[in-house]
């Protein structure tokens, strides 16, 4: 599924149910050494769906570690991002000379415990998705709404390593061509030659999933 929300350039893989016979690398392995079974299960999926995404693109397997706030830690010359859900997992990665940077979110297509789109939105935001309710009912927009924030992210940090918080962005939902447009909120850093202020991102909700993507050319 997720190769319907990411461009030709971006090479992916994904995994509905745990893996078999994967084996993390020793250095994987003592990141989750003492995680419950549940996180280690989760990243152990991850792990596998990144060594297929990256053999796509003629990378043999490696360790993929984790960095600051717990980004993943790419082969140089390679960019991408990794998510995971219940029953689900997905990895996306490119070139550098492809793209600049990767943002990927999957959740379940579920609302969101009470009183947590308070804490992930702002007021223009919350109106939105009121107009969004009637529109299409099967699609948990508030969910939606935290899955793009993710993807925002995950996208953004590689660039800056800076936080970013969910009150920073302004997104809007594009229900015609399942895209969303992230507005920045803070001052637009610079990247190369130009001011980063937003993103362009894709969504799919099916079978029980919303997943979100971004995915930024370079240059």
């Amino acid at each position: 599924m997720i190769e319907e929300i990411l461009p030709a350039e971006v090479s992916s893989a994904e995994a509905f149910a745990d893996p078999l016979g994967v084996i993390l690398f020793p250095e994987e392995a003592a990141l989750v050494a003492r995680a419950v079974d549940k996180r280690r299960r989760e990243f152990t999926k991850g792990r596998s769906c990144a060594r297929n995404a990256l053999s796509e693109l003629g990378l043999p397997p490696a360790p993929i570690l984790t960095g600051e706030r717990g980004a993943p830690q790419w082969p140089p010359g390679v960019v991408g991002s990794i998510t995971h859900c219940a029953g689900y997992g997905a990895a996306a990665v490119a070139r550098t000379h492809d793209m600049l940077t990767i943002g990927l979110d999957a959740e379940p297509n579920d609302v969101l415990p009470e009183g947590v789109l308070d804490t992930i939105s702002i007021p223009c935001e919350q109106a939105r998705l009121r107009e969004l309710a009637p529109v299409e009912p099967p699609v948990c927009w508030d969910r939606l709404l935290f899955s793009a924030k993710e993807s925002v992210y995950k996208a953004w940090f590689p660039l800056t390593r800076r936080w970013l918080g969910f009150e920073e962005t302004d997104i809007s939902i594009n229900t015609a061509n399942r895209t969303f447009a992230a507005r920045l909120l803070v001052a637009a850093p610079a990247i190369g030659d130009s001011r980063l202020t937003g993103f362009a991102g894709r969504w799919l909700a099916s079978d029980g999933l919303i997943l979100t993507a971004i995915a930024v050319p370079a240059g």
